[in-house]
């Protein structure tokens, strides 16, 4: 069992449509009064059919309260790190410490590089995230001294002025499923953000792509824990009986959650499908119970 303690986090994974523009922004809206913790948008810049996503945060962080909010996850090679790092701090601060920071090395390269941005090998995108991530913190860094300086073969900094910090410790969750991925995730990384779907052999992936994670931490100098396991669930449902990961009644995705964060360390769910009913269902019938049934178990072992 693979337990690292984290709190619960429940949430949603929203397709951001410009055709269902109203629906999208009504489901944060929805996430918002029920209660959960996160809601996050997929991040295609390249993808007319999709509203740009920062902009769709920002909007929604001015229609909600007290629901975080993120990119999952944001397409780094079209979003310079030193100007997402302003962005991101500047959200933060007007959104009252709501946002954090999803991020990934990039994908459909055809679409990126059509749009201006380098197309890069598998090797190339994680050096660069690695640079990135060091940018991105520098530039929140205010504490330090000096202009910040970074002479990165993908991105530079000559001097450029700190600030703004973010209104709190923002947490920057890398997509990752490939050894240097999941090792970059160890080494700098505050939590871990895959879709399920993605796995090559679903649940039954996670302890070695977790061994990985936690490796990489502990060669680092940093523990296992901390690095929080995270998780998009793209298809869901409520069903008579079980046909899968979450997929069945509310009392087997009870179940499965629960075991998703006491044996694999997966403590923060994020769910697909852009239904409100669903999403309202799920914030009533089962993130308490999940809450609970975990509750217990933890105390039971302490």
């Amino acid at each position: 069992m693979t337990d690292y303690g984290h709190d619960l986090l429940f949430g949603t994974f929203t397709t951001p449509s410009v055709a269902g523009a109203q629906q999208v922004i009504d489901l944060a809206v929805t996430a918002d009064r029920a209660g959960l913790d996160l809601v996050t948008f997929q991040d295609h810049p390249y993808q007319p059919a999709f509203l740009d996503t920062w902009t769709l945060l920002s909007y929604v962080a001015a229609r909600t309260k007290s629901v975080r909010l993120s990119g999952n996850v944001l397409s780094l090679p079209l979003r310079p790190p030193a100007v997402l790092a302003r962005a991101v701090a500047s959200l933060d601060r007007l959104s009252g410490g709501r946002i954090e920071l999803g991020l990934g090395a990039g994908a459909f390269w055809d679409g990126i590089q059509a749009m201006g941005g380098r197309r890069l090998t598998p090797g190339q995108g994680v050096d660069a995230l690695r640079e990135a991530v060091t940018l991105i913190r520098d530039t929140w860094d205010t504490d330090t001294r000096g202009g910040v300086r970074l002479d990165g073969r993908y991105y530079q900094a000559a001097g450029a002025k700190r600030g703004p910090a973010p209104a709190h410790d923002v947490d920057i969750w890398l997509g990752a499923y490939k050894p240097r991925m999941l090792a970059l995730t160890g080494e700098v990384a505050d939590g871990w953000l895959p879709t399920f779907e993605y796995l090559d052999d679903g649940l039954a992936s996670l302890p070695e792509l977790n061994a990985r994670i936690d490796d990489a931490a502990l060669a680092a100098g940093r523990a296992p824990q901390d690095v929080r396991r995270l998780m998009n669930v793209m298809r869901v449902e409520f069903a008579p009986s079980g046909r899968g990961l979450l997929a069945g009644p509310p009392a087997l995705w009870v179940e499965q959650l629960t075991d998703l964060a006491l044996t694999h360390g997966i403590t923060a769910v994020l769910i697909g499908g852009d239904d409100a009913v669903t999403l309202e269902r799920f914030a009533a019938e089962v993130v308490p119970a999940v809450r609970d049934q975990v509750g217990l178990e933890r105390a039971a072992t302490t």
